[in-house]
């Protein structure tokens, strides 16, 4: 696909990188903010959420150390106020995102904070390992992904978590077909050309690839978000099966997808197309990929990895012996039970807002309601289901999962456990 390729694909790295970090110096990305008051995490079920999707199987600890690897203006400082145990550190190339993150960390009192002006290539400078590494939007602009990757698996602790997310080409076709519109015709990333470029937008053709995203993303609003999108010197996105690739070459392991339900055949549209068995046959690798091909609009890959010498393996949650009975079923904080206009013979349809895919909902029934109203984060499955329920209670539990409702906190499962009475 030569619409995808850098636009200094013939540039020396160092020549790359200098680019990118005076485009960053220009139009900082996302556009700095001046208040972290909604970025407080009050319901420590959230915090045991988005620990459990990254450690299923460990006990709850908030004390973690987080590399943020380029952090942008803003990123290290959320993580920071949202966990104010962890130690936190913040790393960009950027010297104006390191000092805007600094502003804020001063404002707050983040003494948990820490930043330093470096690339991500040379993570292994700050001489320690982390429990988490965030990387989310940074691969992709660099003009050395994989050592760049390397340097993170080597500061990530054999027992850590990565999340990593990199642009996705298909969802991003009418952004790779604007920015070679504006390589051929020269436009430059001056405030002048931007505002020039954001009047051709608004003419765009309804047909373009690019109409949809404008409509509903609100990047396209904002100097700083045009320029990011379609003025970056460096933008390389990958697919399902290239993404597996880089992983594999960097001795990573995938875990899970941050958001699951739409890589997975079982949610959604595809549950009720001709090709969900032999899409259920597939390899799990093959599956994800033709479900990239299935939905077309994946802007971005989302991905929980592990080191492949992880001790513990990828973390993935099963529900294939009596082990999932001792599950603690803790609610994804974007989920909501919708009880109007429902389906026949539905007491709710649950949905998670963070989809961007509208066919992934999941319609309940009254006793899929009363058990989804047990959770509280705390109990054990087996508090609740009661003999007999097991098989239907198995198989919605693990549709929950499957439609990121829930993740589960298996460090307290015992092995074989009875339902209770």
């Amino acid at each position: 696909m030569a619409l995808v390729q850098p636009a200094h694909s013939g540039s020396s790295a160092e020549e790359i990188t200098a680019a990118v970090r005076r485009f960053y110096e220009r139009h900082p990305y996302p556009p700095p903010i001046a208040s972290l008051d909604r970025e407080r995490w009050n319901d420590p079920l959230r915090q045991r959420a988005s620990y459990h999707l990254l450690w299923p199987a460990d006990s709850f600890r908030d004390d973690r150390s987080v590399l943020v690897a380029g952090c942008g203006t803003s990123q290290a400082a959320k993580y920071a106020i949202r966990w104010p145990h962890a130690r936190v550190t913040g790393i960009d190339v950027s010297r104006g995102s390191i000092e805007r993150t600094a502003e804020l960390g001063q404002k707050y009192g983040l003494a948990n904070l820490e930043l330093a002006e470096l690339p991500v290539e040379r993570a292994a400078g700050l001489g320690r390992r982390f429990d988490h590494i965030v990387c989310t939007g940074v691969l992709h602009h660099l003009p050395d992904p994989d050592a760049a990757l390397q340097a993170l698996h080597d500061a990530l602790e054999p027992h850590g978590a990565l999340h990593l997310m990199v642009y996705a080409p298909y969802g991003r076709a009418g952004i790779y077909l604007l920015r070679e519109y504006c390589r051929r015709l020269g436009v430059g990333a001056s405030s002048r050309d931007i505002a020039d470029l954001a009047v051709t937008l608004r003419s765009l053709p309804d047909q373009h690839p690019l109409s949809p995203l404008l409509r509903r993303a609100s990047d396209f609003t904002t100097e700083a978000g045009i320029a990011d999108a379609l003025l970056n010197p460096q933008d390389r996105p990958y697919s399902v099966p290239e993404l597996f690739d880089l992983l594999d070459r960097n001795a990573l392991q995938f875990g899970r997808w941050l958001r699951q339900a739409p890589y997975l055949p079982q949610c959604g549209a595809a549950a009720g197309i001709p090709h969900r068995r032999v899409l259920a046959r597939l390899p799990a690798r093959e599956r994800y990929a033709a479900m990239e091909l299935f939905r077309g609009t994946m802007l971005r890959h989302s991905a929980i990895v592990y080191r492949a010498d992880h001790p513990g393996g990828p973390q993935n949650v099963q529900f294939d012996d009596d082990r999932w009975l001792g599950y603690v079923p803790v609610r994804m904080p974007d989920t909501v039970c919708v009880e109007h206009r429902l389906p026949a013979g539905a007491a709710g349809v649950l949905i998670n807002r963070g989809h961007t895919d509208t066919d992934l909902y999941l319609p309940i029934d009254a006793q899929q309601k009363r058990w989804l109203a047990a959770i509280d984060g705390s109990r054990p499955i087996n508090e609740w289901v009661k003999r007999g329920d097991t098989e239907a209670a198995r198989v919605f539990f693990k549709r929950l999962m499957q439609h990121d409702q829930v993740v589960m906190d298996t460090s307290g499962s015992p092995g074989a456990n009875a339902p209770g009475g």
